[in-house]
C-alpha cells in the first residue's frame, strides 16, 4: 500500500467512491457515528453516500427516529443509528461529563441540579411533545432553574447523556428535542469489553486504511481502551506499515477500481477528513488552515482522487444553488468537467432545478 492508495482505499471504505448502501440508516450504522454539528452538511454527509438520494429523504429518516442526531463519542454531536445509540452513550457519557466537570462548576452548575433539570425536562417532553432548547428553558425556568446560554448548552447536554433527550422532528427551521425513551426501544446491552470491540470493529471496517491514533482520536476514548478495542478486533484485520506507521484494513478487503478524475465536494466535518488524526494522505500540511480553522471547524471541501484541492461554499436561492469554489490548486480540463458533474449531483440532493457554479477564487 502507498500513501497515495490510502485515500483512495478511504474513500472506497466511507462508500463515497462506492456507494453500495441504499438507506440512511445502513450509512450511519456502517460509520459507526457520523459527525454532525453542521446540520444540513451532515443530511450530505449520509446523501452523499446513497445513490440517488435527496435532502428529504435523509430528513425523514431523522424525523422518524431512524437515525439519532445527539452527543457521543467524542463531546459532539454526531448521528447514530437508532439500534446503536444506547451502548455508544453507555461508552462514552462517563468521559464526556469528566471532560466538561471543570467548566461546569465555573458556570455554577452540579450533579444534584443537573438531575432536577433532567426530571422537569423529562415531564415537559412527555406525551410525544417536541420542544426547542429555548422552550426547555422555559420551562425551567417556571420551576425557578434560570440557565444562561452557556449553562443551557451543559443542562442539555446532560440530558442527552443521561438518555433523556435526543432529537426530535425539525419544526420549521428549528431543531427540537424529543423525551429519548419515547424515540429509542429499550435493547440488551453488551458489556464494556465487547461495546468497544464492535467500536472497534466499526471503525476500521469503514474509515480503513487507519492507525490505532486514527481510532483513539475519532472515539475519544482513552488510549488503553481504543487499544483493547483494536486488540480484540485484530483477527478481522490485516496490518500494513506506511511511512514507519501501521495502519489497520479489513482483512477481506479488496480494491476496487475506479476512474480519474474522481471529484467529490464533501460537507463541512466529513468523515472522509474528521475522523483521523492524521489527515496528511489526503491534506497538505500548507493547505490545512485553509481547511481546518484554529477552533477545529471542517469546512467543506474539493477533494479530486482524495486530495483536497479546494474549499467550497453554498447559497440556496428559490429555484437554483450557487457554488462557490476556493481552489488551492487549478483544475484541469477533465477535472473541471468532473466539478461540473459534482455540482450537478449536490444540486439533485437538495431539490434544485438550476446549478450554477460561481468563478473559483
Amino acid at each position: 500500500m502507498t500513501t497515495e492508495q490510502i485515500a483512495a482505499f478511504r474513500l472506497q471504505n466511507q462508500h463515497i467512491s462506492h456507494p453500495a448502501l441504499t438507506d440512511a440508516k445502513a450509512v450511519v450504522a456502517w460509520h459507526g457515528a457520523m459527525q454532525a454539528q453542521d446540520y444540513a452538511h451532515s443530511k450530505w454527509a449520509v446523501g452523499l453516500r446513497i445513490p440517488g438520494a435527496t435532502d428529504d429523504v435523509i430528513e425523514n429518516a431523522i424525523d422518524r427516529g431512524d437515525i439519532v442526531r445527539t452527543h457521543v463519542l467524542r463531546p459532539t454531536w454526531h448521528l447514530v443509528a437508532n439500534e446503536d445509540i444506547r451502548w455508544m452513550l453507555a461508552l462514552s457519557a462517563a468521559q464526556i461529563k469528566a471532560a466538561g466537570a471543570a467548566r461546569e462548576r465555573e458556570l455554577g452548575l452540579d450533579e444534584k441540579l443537573f438531575k432536577r433539570c433532567n426530571g422537569l425536562i423529562y415531564k415537559a417532553l412527555e406525551g410525544g411533545r417536541y420542544l426547542t432548547r429555548e422552550e426547555i428553558m422555559a420551562e425551567l425556568a417556571q420551576s425557578g432553574i434560570a440557565a444562561d446560554n452557556h449553562q443551557a448548552i451543559h443542562i442539555m447536554l446532560w440530558a442527552e447523556l443521561d438518555m433523556v433527550v435526543c432529537n426530535g422532528p425539525r419544526r420549521g427551521k428549528q431543531l427540537t428535542y424529543a423525551l429519548f425513551d419515547e424515540r429509542v426501544a429499550p435493547q440488551q446491552q453488551p458489556d464494556r469489553a465487547d461495546a468497544l470491540a464492535e467500536l472497534a470493529r466499526r471503525y476500521f471496517f469503514s474509515h480503513a486504511p487507519a492507525t490505532l491514533a486514527d481510532f483513539q482520536w475519532w472515539s475519544g476514548l482513552r488510549v488503553a481502551e481504543a487499544r483493547a478495542g483494536l486488540e480484540s478486533v485484530k483477527h478481522l484485520l490485516v496490518s500494513e506499515t506506511v511511512a514507519d506507521q501501521t495502519y489497520w484494513l479489513p482483512a477481506d478487503f479488496k480494491p476496487k477500481k475506479t476512474a480519474s478524475p474522481q471529484l467529490h465536494l464533501l460537507p463541512a466535518f466529513d468523515e472522509f477528513l474528521v475522523s483521523y488524526k492524521d489527515r496528511s494522505a489526503s491534506l497538505d500540511t500548507s493547505q490545512k488552515a485553509r481547511a481546518i480553522t484554529g477552533n477545529g471547524i471542517f469546512k467543506p471541501v474539493i477533494t479530486v482522487d482524495g486530495w483536497v484541492k479546494g474549499v467550497w461554499q453554498r447559497t440556496l436561492k428559490k429555484d437554483s444553488v450557487v457554488i462557490g469554489p476556493e481552489l488551492f490548486d487549478e483544475l484541469n480540463p477533465e477535472e473541471r468537467r468532473a466539478f461540473g458533474d459534482a455540482a450537478k449531483h449536490y444540486s439533485r440532493f437538495v431539490k434544485k432545478t438550476t446549478c450554477v457554479v460561481a468563478d473559483a477564487r
